[in-house]
């Protein structure tokens, strides 16, 4: 196998030309293999085979920098470094990362996981090199659907300052982890499609390209020229008027059209844009016609691209999915936003019985934040459907915008608490914390699926801003006959003994079952209580709670400080009570990459591991 030739970075640079087509396809397969076995994201990765390849053939690493927007594209340019042997332990904890990392590699120039960010941070490193007096190329490589976030507008508008080199490759796919929306998507694919300027733009090429000495220096002049070829034929030519260099639309599975336009990018004195139009999941035919389903795929079936485990229990995003839809027929002031993932979310239903109602506003979170509070000013009841880590890009619009003005706005929060394989970037920890700090904010967390059905019609009857968060996986469909109306505040006690009280919160209570099996079998009368709301804090319930018990165990899938367990501490401290508190929650740490149950025994929230501090804890009064 060619790919058995690459152990190291740059041993791509020994292959003969004919050689890469082939390292090409080994790669694809290789992809193919490996994820159907592990799961990860593979659309993406089979779209950027070609241009991890040309960029490889044109840089010299570690010295040259790559940033890969998101990141999750970078499974090709991990194997041209030398990570193949890697690939078995894909997003396993302990294993090879999904994403870019810095502690793995010297050739990981930035750490990615968000979307938005390359090329900020390319102009950072790019900066950087200048003051140091050093030489090496800068390249951050975004794709289509991440420039619809204004964090990249904001760095191009920077960029175009720049009296450097420094390269950003536009990923073209016309796809995000959706197909993409928006007033970008249209400008691109009129670049893309608009033949007159292809056919005259190659015609030209070609035919300067045969005039001997001089050709391939006119060919630079007129690509230079701002106000030459391009500007009459291509509506707007957006890019060269913020002050980039565009070259391109280029195709993006073309490797020697793709170096010929690499080496003429790293030319160019300023900012450059070279736009690459790729296929989303190229060379796999399921990938290709579902990609949505390969953007991140569990372990699937290669001849057929199902998944080989088959779901048999609904997952609290479907269930989310199903109230939203009934919701949309009762209430018809409800309306839902999501930014670049309707199917991720759950809100595809919803959007396709009211179109009018469902608004996809591109991977754009702090925008979506800000057209609810202004949906929410004049009337209406907007739903923001978006995952825990993803929410955080838009902190200062939820302060701001939604809970100065008290305005009702819903924030559906799904994959919080540990997602897993995705590690660091995307696990949801930190959502209790900075949301309860926020004055007007009600932050709820549902025990079960029921309880999510049913905090959903609480919120929309609410008046204010209101958050619900749910975990990823499973639907958890265990203590079905607790189901007391939901009062704003007001916690749920499961069931009522002493000694101990265990305070659990969403995901943490189906660990609280387990835990309290566990103590009375050890001869411990024990409390459950379900605190469905993390703010407001139920007063009333933690005074008797209190005053009739001797340990209060607070647990939640977030990190302590600021989070639940710290607000019930803080309160009960306040009254003068002496009951004493045991806090389960996440260390001040960012998790790792891993499968979830092996993540929440290694941070000690697991029911054995709970069950052992608080005994400890208990011998110890």
């Amino acid at each position: 196998m060619i790919l058995d030739k690459i152990q190291k970075e740059n041993d791509i640079k020994n292959l003969s030309a004919a050689e890469l087509p082939q390292l090409a396809e080994e790669i694809r397969q290789f992809l193919i293999e490996k994820i159907s076995v592990t799961g990860g994201h593979l659309g993406s990765n089979l779209g950027v085979v070609e241009l991890t390849m040309a960029l490889h053939l044109c840089l010299q690493l570690p010295e040259d920098k790559i940033i890969w927007d998101v990141g999750h594209q970078s499974y090709t340019h991990k194997l041209l470094t030398g990570r193949k042997d890697g690939f078995d332990t894909l997003r396993k904890y302990g294993g090879l990362s999904g994403f870019p990392k810095r502690k793995e590699s010297l050739c990981d120039a930035f750490d990615t996981g968000h979307s938005s960010t390359s090329v900020s941070a390319g102009l950072g490193l790019a900066k950087a090199r200048d003051l140091k007096g050093e030489h090496h190329y800068v390249v951050s490589v975004i794709g289509d659907g991440s420039m619809t976030g204004g964090m990249a507008w904001e760095a191009m508008n920077n960029a175009s300052r720049m009296d450097t080199n420094f390269i950003i490759v536009l990923n073209d796919n016309n796809m995000s982890i959706s197909e993409n929306v928006g007033g970008l998507s249209t400008y691109l694919n009129s670049v893309r499609t608009r033949e007159s300027y292809l056919n005259l733009k190659n015609g030209l090429e070609n035919t300067l390209s045969k005039i001997p000495v001089y050709g391939e220096n006119i060919i630079r002049g007129v690509r230079r020229t701002k106000n030459g070829i391009k500007q009459f034929l291509v509506p707007g030519m957006l890019f060269e008027e913020m002050g980039l260099t565009y070259l391109g639309p280029v195709d993006g599975h073309n490797i020697d059209m793709l170096c010929r336009t690499i080496r003429e990018a790293k030319k160019v004195k300023g900012a450059v844009l070279l736009h690459v139009c790729t296929q989303k999941g190229n060379g796999y035919e399921p990938a290709m016609r579902h990609p949505a389903r390969f953007h991140g795929a569990e372990p699937f079936v290669i001849d057929t691209g199902l998944p080989k485990k088959k779901r048999v229990k609904a997952n609290y995003t479907d269930i989310f999915s199903t109230v939203m839809r009934k919701m949309g027929d009762r209430e018809p002031k409800v309306v839902a936003i999501t930014a670049a993932m309707p199917d991720g979310t759950g809100l595809k239903r919803f959007g396709n019985m009211f179109p009018d109602r469902f608004f996809d506003v591109g991977i754009a979170e702090q925008h979506a934040v800000t057209f609810a509070a202004g949906m929410a000013a004049a009337g209406m009841i907007p739903v923001v459907a978006v995952y825990s880590s993803f929410l955080q890009r838009a902190y200062d619009q939820i302060i701001h915008d939604v809970c100065i003005q008290n305005l009702h706005v819903i924030f559906a929060i799904d994959r919080a608490g540990l997602v897993g394989s995705d590690g660091e970037t995307h696990q949801g920890i930190f959502d209790l914390s900075y949301l309860s700090s926020i004055p007007n904010m009600c932050v709820m967390a549902p025990k079960n699926k029921w309880e999510l059905s049913d905090m959903m019609k609480f919120a929309v009857a609410y008046d204010g801003p209101i958050a619900i968060r749910y975990p990823r996986g499973e639907a958890y469909d265990g203590l079905e006959r607790f189901r007391a109306p939901i009062e704003l505040g007001k916690y749920e006690i499961i069931y009522d003994e002493t000694e101990i009280a265990l305070l659990a919160v969403g995901s943490m209570v189906k660990t609280a079952v387990e835990v309290r099996k566990a103590l009375r079998e050890m001869g411990y009368a024990c409390t459950l209580v379900n605190a469905r709301f993390v703010k407001p804090v139920d007063k009333e319930t933690l005074v008797e709670l209190s005053g009739d018990h001797k340990l209060i165990v607070t647990m939640e899938e977030n990190v302590k400080n600021g989070g639940f367990g710290e607000g019930i501490l803080e309160y009960l401290d306040q009254i003068g009570s002496r009951v004493r508190v045991l806090n389960v929650s996440l260390p001040d740490e960012y998790v790792e990459h891993g499968n979830v149950d092996l993540l929440k025994q290694e941070v000690g929230i697991d029911a054995e591991s709970v069950v052992k501090r608080i005994v400890a804890e208990y011998i110890g009064l």
